[in-house]
C-alpha cells in the first residue's frame, strides 16, 4: 500500500499535529469519501498508511482512492464528535456509515410570541420558538398535547395578541371561551403573568420533570384549601390526578432513576440497530431506534458511538448519565458512562436492547413480505426469455481463467442461485494438463473436471454455464460437455467482455442485449465475481512463490510464518539480529526457538575450525 502514497500525501501526513480533531479523505476528483474523527490526528491518520496488507478489502479501497486529506482541530474530543456527525450529515461520504432514518419526525412548538401558542409541527423555524422533541412516536407525541389541553386553558387562535391591540378591543373572545378551553386574553381576561406561569408548567411536563410540576400543583392546592377556596382546590386536584395517571403508565422503574439515557445495540452480519430510551424520573419520555448500514466492517462499538452522538444531538439530550452495554472509549466530558451488571438500570438496558431486537426483526419481516424471491424470479424468467432458454436458470455457474504469461495457471468458478451469489459454491482451481499460456485448453481441463465431479457424486447440474470469452473459449467447454455427454443437458453461452457479446454454441454470430437488462447485468456481475475471485486466487499464488525465501526452507517454518516475519522485522538479517523474545512475540515459543536453532547452526557453521 505504501507504493501507493504520493508526495503531496507524505507531506501532509509529516504535518499532521497530535490533537483530537476531524480528517476529511478527498478522491482524485475533489469528492470527500470519508470524514473521521480522532483524540490524536497524526495517530489516527498514519494508522491507515502504514499498513501493507489491510483484513478489510473495503478499507484497502478506501486507502488506494485518497488523493488528499484535510483536517480541521478542535478543543475536545466531544468537539470532534460532533463536528464529525454534522459533516457526515452534510456530504453523506461513500465509505461512511449513515443513520438509515429519512423520516421527519415531529416536534411540539412553543411559539415565540405574547400569549404562546402550542402545537405540533415537522417545521422548525429559527424565530425564537422553542422546539421539543423529535418524538418518534406521533401517539406518544399526541398523547401529550392531549394531556395538555386536559390540565391547561390555552389558546389555539393565531391573532396578534399585542398590547395595543388588546387594549383597543381589537378582539372579541370566540367559542373557545365559552366551552372553558380559553380564558380569554384576546379580551384582557388572562394576565401575561398567569399565562407564562402556565406555560412554564408545561415545559417542565413535556421535558418529563412531571414530579416537579405535580409538587408544585400540591403546594397550590393546599393554598386554596387553607384560604377555604374548595373549588379551586378541586380543580387542582383533577389536574393532579391526570398527571399521576399519565405517570403511573410511563414508569418502568426506580424513579429515582433522572435524566438518564440509554442505548443499546444489536447487529448482523451488514447492519446495526441501535435503540435509545429517554428517562426522566424512572418514566421512559421518549424512544427511538435507528438502522446503520455497515461500510468498512465496524465494530458494534463504532456503530454505537455514532449513534450515540447522533441520537443525543437530534433530541437534544444533555443527561448526566449514558447507559450502555459495553465499555465504550469515548469521552462526553461531564457524562458519566454506566455499564450496569444488575438492578434497575440492567431492567432499563434489557428492555432496551427487546426494543433494539424487536425492531431488526420487524424489518426482516417487512423484508419478508416484499419478497424477494419474488424479485428473483422475475429475472430468471426474464433472463429465461433474453437468452432463449429452455427452463429457468436457477442455477448459474460461470467460469473464468487467470495467468500471466501462462505463469500461475489458474481458473475461478462461481456460483449464483435464483439470481444471487452462493459463495460457499465458489470453486478455485489450479491447472494441472496445461503448460503455457493457453486459456482455451484451461478453460477445457476446468469444464471436464468439475462436471466429471458432479456426475460421480450426484450432484445436481446447473441450468446454465456462462464461459468467460468469445467464440474460442465457448468451442473448448462444449468438448468437455461432449466427452460427459452433457451436450444439450446444459445450457452454455460465452461472452465476450470488449462488447458484452453473447455466443452460442454452433453459432458464429453473436447476440447483443440491451445494456440496461437485468439480464445482462447478472451475467456482467457473475462474470466479473469470478475473475475477482479468480484473480484473488492467483495473486496468493503468486504472492506465497515470491514471498518463498531462506524461511520457508527452515523445516517447521512455512509461508504464514515467514510472511509474519517479514511483516514485522521487513527483512531476513534484522529477523537474525532479533532476540528471542521478539520473535517469540510475533510467532510463539515454538517456532521463535527452531528460527534461532537454524541461525545459530548457521552461523557456527561459518566460523573457521579451531586447529
Amino acid at each position: 500500500m505504501k507504493s501507493l502514497h504520493t508526495t503531496h500525501i507524505n507531506s501532509i501526513l509529516k504535518t499532521l499535529p497530535e490533537k483530537p480533531g476531524i480528517y476529511q479523505y478527498f478522491d482524485e476528483k475533489g469528492t470527500i469519501i470519508y470524514i473521521g474523527k480522532a483524540k490524536n490526528l497524526k495517530k489516527r491518520v498514519l494508522s491507515y498508511f502504514n499498513k501493507d496488507t489491510f483484513e478489510n478489502g473495503k478499507l484497502a479501497v478506501l486507502v488506494r482512492k485518497i488523493a488528499d486529506i484535510r483536517f480541521m482541530i478542535v478543543d475536545t474530543e466531544l468537539d470532534a464528535l460532533l463536528l464529525e456527525n454534522n459533516l457526515i450529515k452534510k456530504y453523506q461520504p461513500r465509505y461512511n456509515v449513515m443513520l438509515k432514518d429519512d423520516k421527519t419526525y415531529p416536534w411540539i412548538c412553543i411559539k415565540n410570541e405574547a400569549y404562546p401558542r402550542i402545537f405540533p409541527t415537522r417545521h422548525i423555524i429559527k424565530d425564537g420558538s422553542q422546539y421539543f422533541g423529535p418524538y418518534a412516536s406521533v401517539r406518544m407525541m399526541n398523547t401529550l398535547l392531549e394531556l395538555i389541553r386536559q390540565l391547561y386553558q390555552i389558546r389555539n387562535c393565531k391573532l396578534n395578541l399585542s398590547d395595543s391591540n388588546i387594549s383597543s378591543g381589537k378582539y372579541k373572545v370566540c367559542l373557545e371561551y365559552h366551552i372553558k378551553n380559553c380564558k380569554g386574553p384576546c379580551e384582557g381576561l388572562q394576565t401575561t403573568e398567569e399565562y407564562n406561569q402556565t406555560i412554564g408548567e408545561i415545559k417542565e411536563i413535556i421535558k418529563g420533570n412531571i414530579s416537579n410540576v405535580l409538587k408544585q400543583l400540591k403546594d397550590l392546592m393546599m393554598h386554596y384549601a387553607d384560604h377555604l377556596e374548595f373549588e379551586k382546590a378541586q380543580i387542582i386536584k383533577l389536574k393532579m390526578d391526570h398527571l399521576e395517571n399519565y405517570k403511573s403508565k410511563s414508569t418502568i422503574v426506580n424513579p429515582a432513576i433522572d435524566n438518564v439515557d440509554v442505548f443499546s445495540i444489536v447487529t448482523d452480519e451488514n447492519t446495526g440497530y441501535v435503540n435509545f430510551l429517554k428517562v426522566i424520573d424512572g418514566a421512559i419520555v421518549q424512544t427511538h431506534t435507528v438502522e446503520l448500514k455497515k461500510k468498512l466492517d465496524e465494530t458494534p462499538e463504532e456503530l454505537l458511538c455514532i449513534a450515540i452522538i447522533d441520537l443525543r444531538q437530534r433530541f437534544n439530550s444533555a443527561s448526566n448519565e449514558i447507559i450502555i452495554p459495553f465499555a465504550l472509549d469515548i469521552d462526553l466530558q461531564k457524562t458519566i458512562l454506566t455499564v450496569p451488571q444488575r438492578g434497575d438500570k440492567k431492567q432499563l438496558l434489557d428492555l432496551s436492547e427487546r426494543n433494539a431486537k424487536y425492531y431488526k426483526l420487524e424489518k426482516q419481516k417487512q423484508k419478508d413480505l416484499v419478497d424477494p424471491e419474488r424479485h428473483s424470479k422475475r429475472i430468471l424468467n426474464q433472463m429465461m426469455k433474453d437468452l432463449r432458454l429452455n427452463e429457468i436458470p436457477s442455477h448459474i455457474e460461470c467460469f473464468d481463467n487467470s495467468n500471466i504469461q501462462g505463469s500461475f495457471p489458474v481458473a475461478a468458478m462461481v456460483v449464483f442461485k435464483n439470481a444471487k451469489a452462493d459463495k460457499k459454491e465458489y470453486r478455485h482451481f489450479n491447472i494441472k494438463t496445461v503448460e503455457g499460456p493457453n486459456d482455451f485448453a484451461s478453460m477445457e481441463e476446468v469444464i471436464y473436471r468439475r462436471y466429471k465431479r458432479l456426475i460421480e457424486e450426484e450432484k445436481p447440474l446447473p441450468q446454465l454455464i456462462i464461459v468467460d470469452g468469445g467464440k474460442g473459449q465457448l468451442s473448448s467447454a462444449l468438448k468437455s460437455l461432449d466427452n460427459l455427454g452433457l451436450r444439450g443437458k446444459i445450457s452454455i453461452i460465452g461472452i465476450a467482455k470488449k462488447l458484452e457479446e453473447i455466443y452460442y454454441p454452433n453459432d458464429s454470430i453473436p447476440m447483443y442485449l440491451d445494456k440496461k437488462s437485468e439480464t445482462l447485468k447478472i451475467i456482467q456481475q457473475l462474470r466479473d465475481e469470478a475473475h475477482r475471485f479468480g484473480i484473488t486466487h492467483h495473486r496468493s499464488k503468486r504472492q506465497k512463490a515470491t514471498v518463498k525465501s531462506v524461511l520457508t526452507d527452515i523445516e517447521g517454518i512455512g509461508f504464514a510464518t515467514a510472511q509474519a516475519l517479514l511483516r514485522k522485522f521487513k527483512s531476513v538479517k534484522n529477523i537474525e539480529k532479533a532476540n528471542h523474545e521478539e520473535i517469540q512475540h510475533v510467532i510463539g515459543k515454538a517456532k521463535a526457538e527452531i528460527i534461532k536453532t537454524y541461525f545459530f547452526e548457521q552461523n557456527h557453521a561459518k566460523q573457521p575450525s579451531e586447529k
